[in-house]
């Protein structure tokens, strides 16, 4: 979520440099990484207290910098998202994109998967899982960078999780997760994007929606799952 804020930042550094929106908003959001990794180790202040700094502050920082172009930007559409606004230059990307972070995942998923269960453990069997959690964190920032004009910065966070929750509900084990939560995801695009479509409804507020019903069924199914193993 904190790195979602931070990439209007970045579209506000690519808009003021003259570069690509999407590489503007990896550079931020790295930098904000690596800011967060430094500051946790210097232990200055609370996780949840340099998150909510860092956050607000580049999103108030974005906000300033666009208001100070003098051009005209469509905020709505970074903010929410907007399918008009996509381009075929854009799609090359979300797929390109798409299949290098699928790559690199599969290649931490290791260390990622241990740190996750016990990250003393990991630590202990020399996976190097603080490395795993900066590369995951860097692969999030991309995958904000390139689904920004889709979704928008301040609902992508809902795409991180909805589609992982409804498949936490349908799963039995983490691969399983990990494929329920790509069909959930690419079930929320589809449903969110034709709905936007008939309904002339921004494209982000849909797509979320889509993703929040299909959370709901899941729940469904998770009740009943639970009531045959009582």
């Amino acid at each position: 979520d904190s790195l979602a804020h931070s990439a209007l930042l970045g579209v506000a550094l690519g808009l003021a440099v003259g570069i690509s929106t999407n590489i503007g908003t990896i550079i931020i959001c790295s930098i904000f990484t690596i800011t967060l990794i430094w500051l946790q180790q210097k232990k200055i202040l609370a996780t949840d207290t340099l998150l909510g700094i860092l956050a607000h502050s580049a999103l108030s920082i974005g906000m300033v910098t666009l208001s100070l172009l003098e051009r005209s930007i469509d905020l709505h559409s970074y903010l929410f998202g907007d399918i008009l606004a996509v381009s075929t230059t854009d799609l090359i990307t979300i797929w390109v994109g798409g299949a290098i972070i699928l790559l690199l995942l599969k290649i931490i998923w290791k260390p990622l998967f241990a740190s996750t269960v016990n990250y003393d453990l990991a630590e202990a069997e020399g996976m190097s899982p603080e490395k795993a959690n900066a590369i995951f964190t860097v692969l999030l920032a991309a995958i904000i960078a390139i689904s920004i004009k889709m979704v928008g910065l301040l609902l992508i966070t809902g795409m991180f999780i909805m589609p992982a929750a409804m498949a936490r509900n349908l799963s039995n084990n983490p691969k399983q997760m990990v494929i329920l939560s790509i069909i959930g995801g690419l079930l929320s695009v589809l449903i969110g994007l034709f709905s936007s479509l008939e309904l002339n409804t921004a494209s982000g507020p849909s797509i979320i929606t889509a993703a929040l019903f299909l959370f709901i069924l899941s729940l469904v199914k998770f009740k009943k799952k639970s009531e045959l193993k009582q």
